[in-house]
Formats: structure tokens, C-alpha cells, sequence
């Protein structure tokens, strides 16, 4: 089910959503001005996400190792710049439908939660769901050496966000093998839900796995990045539900 609209209007201009929307284009224009795949895999090994190094950063092993991973990581080259990484990989994709879908799920959802948090603390908002699911992942696979690229954590946050403040809300969908019977509305809880089910199910099936992800997919980023969205809007409705706190419809 691709989502195409939803019910929910907004009272505000997403300038935000909007300005993450362009700066992920940006960044993917840039990748794909680099021309060669060997230049790409190296832009996301500059900039990507890496377990390995982030785990390096927080608990170094006692003997130096040698390169490992495609990235060419060594116990040696990991610093306090590698940890601005988790943020620069929020904007960065694997491919076109890497990033178109990201970006459909973030124009669909992002322009509420906006809307419902203010600009400024829907950024603060964004930006934390992306380092939370980027947590979530190092968790599951602490020594794996493939990069982390994408929005996905940071989009699953805003998906969380949107279950809990507009549990109500149905979207419009359309199914690809069924395209031709056009658009169908079903409640924001069932596709989001589906979705979520669906990235924890794909989870926990790769426990036990080196990389802990499936075919490239860092599915406990998604996992992490929901359940922080999810627990930021709902928590403080739940300790404090007087008028401005219900949730909306």
C-alpha cells in the first residue's frame, strides 16, 4: 500500500518538512553528480553511518585491528568527527526509490506532526528520531561495517508521532496491482500499523545475523526511530492530559 493523502489538515505552512524534503534531494543530486559507483560507495562511507565506528567510539578494543569492511575502518581512524555521521546519514540515499519513497511517507505524515509541533520543535523532533532509530540499529548489529544511509529512522518517528496524535486519521492508498481501481481510504492506525508489524517482524528475524539487517535494510533503525517517536508526543499526553494535551482527531 503506497500512501497518497491523508485526512488531516493543517493550520500551518511545513516549511520544514518542506526544507528536509529539498535538502535530501540536494544530497542525492550531489551523489549522483559523482558518476561512478566507486565514488558513491565512497560518499557513503564518508558520510554514512557506521555500527562499527560508533561502537569503536563508545568502547574501543584493547588490540588494534586491521581494515575491515568495505569502508576500510581500523580501530585507528575512528574519532570524534565519525560521530557527526549519524546526522549527515539522515540525508543521505541508496538510490531512487530509496528515496522516493522516504520522501512520499515524509510529504504524507511530516506536515502534520509540523503542524502539531511547531517548526522549530518538529526539526529538534526529526532530528532525534533519526539519531534514536541510528541507536536502535548500532544495538542490534554493533560491529557491522555497511553504512547506515537514509531517513527512514527519522520518517518512522514521524510516523509513530502521527498513530498517537491522529489515531482517527484515514489515508488515501492505492495498491500497485491494483492501481486501476484507484485510490482507497484506510485508517491511518491499519496502514501504520501493518508497517510497523511488518519492519519488527523483519527484525527480530535477523538477530543472530553479523550485519544485523536483510538485504541492506537497517530495520531496527525503523524499529527505534517509531517507538521514540511515538513515546515523545505520547508521554507528555499521557502525564499531563488536560485540554491543550488531548489528542487531537
Amino acid at each position: 500500500m503506497i500512501p497518497v493523502g491523508d485526512s488531516v489538515r493543517t493550520r500551518t505552512f511545513p516549511f520544514v518538512n518542506l526544507a528536509i524534503i529539498a535538502a535530501n534531494f540536494a544530497v542525492f543530486a550531489l551523489e549522483l553528480s559523482l558518476g561512478s559507483d566507486l565514488n558513491r560507495n565512497q560518499f557513503l562511507c564518508d558520510w554514512g553511518a557506521i555500527p562499527r565506528e560508533i561502537s569503536y567510539f563508545f568502547a574501543p578494543p584493547q588490540r588494534p585491528e586491521a581494515v575491515i569492511g568495505a569502508c576500510g575502518l581500523t580501530t585507528s581512524n575512528v574519532g570524534i568527527e565519525e560521530m557527526a555521521r549519524p546526522l549527515t546519514a539522515m540525508f543521505i540515499h541508496a538510490g531512487w526509490l530509496h528515496i522516493l519513497g522516504n520522501m512520499l511517507f515524509l510529504w504524507i505524515f511530516g506536515d502534520n506532526i509540523e503542524d502539531a509541533l511547531g517548526h522549530v520543535g518538529y526539526l529538534v523532533f526529526y532530528l532525534l528520531c533519526g539519531l534514536a532509530g541510528t541507536a536502535a540499529q548500532v544495538l542490534a548489529a554493533p560491529y557491522s561495517t555497511l553504512p547506515m544511509v537514509g531517513a527512514s529512522g527519522a520518517i518512522a518517528g514521524v510516523m509513530g508521532a502521527y498513530l498517537v496524535l491522529y489515531p482517527r486519521a484515514r489515508v488515501a492508498v492505492v495498491i500497485p496491482f491494483f492501481i486501476l481501481l484507484g485510490a482507497l481510504s484506510v485508517p491511518a492506525v491499519f496502514l501504520i500499523g501493518v508497517w510497523f508489524f511488518t519492519q519488527l517482524l523483519s527484525g527480530v528475524a535477523t538477530i543472530g545475523h553479523a550485519t544485523g539487517g536483510s538485504g541492506g535494510v537497517a530495520w531496527w533503525a525503523h524499529v527505534g526511530g517509531f517507538v521514540a517517536g511515538a513515546v515523545a508526543v505520547g508521554l507528555p499526553r499521557l502525564l499531563n492530559p488536560g485540554p491543550r494535551n488531548r489528542f487531537p482527531s
